[in-house]
């Protein structure tokens, strides 16, 4: 048995990212749900992981971290995955980091914003949302699709050259999350979807499917009761978005 635990939500676009990664790459762990929508996160066991409460996390012995980029990092180096993942060429890996770094205040939040909206609003308002909320998070999430394509793709097939990388998984993981809301992100954008079909054959359709089941089965999902506390703290993260 592996000493590597990871604790992981698969609705969440940062652990999808993290168990693709290690799942592709044939890392032995043990997979340990905290299912957020179920308030787990709260648990006083998993506090002791990651005070922060927040997944993914990791624990390898008595070792533990958070952040799924850092995550990604540390399982790349520690089993010496293949060179395309992380590049030991200097150039092609600070490709790999510029993303990484520039995916936090970008792709994620632009594509969280439209899930909450969009996905979200009906759940826990009980109508759908308003253009006033929504049309705006949609114009910002393609201003970043559009860098996406401009800046990090261009003309080349993955973001660091010719082979797949984590900042392609990182950012096909990302983009799918306004997909499960019913957002047609690839659109009128057949670079971009041409990508993705690249980033799905190399980390393999299957385990692409798999990864992707439980947010695009989201409004399956919410048909669950959830307690009143947990809604609205839901609520809370809805109107910060909405704000």
């Amino acid at each position: 048995m592996s000493d590597l635990t990871l604790y992981l939500d698969l609705v969440s676009q940062p652990c999808r990212a993290v168990y693709v990664f290690a799942k592709a790459n044939n890392i032995p762990f043990k997979h340990e749900e905290v299912l957020l929508f179920r308030g787990d996160q709260m648990a006083e066991d998993f506090g002791k992981v990651n005070p922060l409460r927040k997944v993914p996390s990791l624990k390898d012995g008595d070792f533990t971290m958070a952040e799924s980029t850092a995550i990604l990092q540390y399982l790349a180096n520690k089993y010496k995955t293949p060179d395309h993942w992380y590049p030991s060429d200097l150039q092609k890996r600070a490709r790999v980091d510029e993303y990484l770094a520039w995916q936090h205040t970008n792709t994620r939040p632009h594509a969280a914003r439209v899930f909450w909206i969009k996905g979200m609003t009906p759940y826990l308002l009980g109508h759908e949302a308003t253009p006033e909320h929504l049309n705006p998070a949609l114009s910002e999430f393609n201003t970043t699709l559009k860098s996406i394509e401009t800046k990090f793709l261009q003309d080349k097939p993955f973001f660091a050259g010719d082979e797949v990388s984590i900042a392609d998984l990182v950012a096909i993981v990302e983009i799918m999350q306004p997909i499960s809301a019913g957002v047609d992100v690839f659109e009128d954008k057949p670079k971009l979807s041409a990508w993705k079909h690249r980033v799905e054959e190399a980390i393999g359709a299957d385990l692409f499917k798999e990864a992707h089941e439980s947010i695009m089965r989201i409004k399956e999902m919410q048909s669950r009761p959830i307690s009143p506390e947990l809604k609205e703290r839901l609520k809370a993260r809805l109107a910060y978005f909405t704000r």
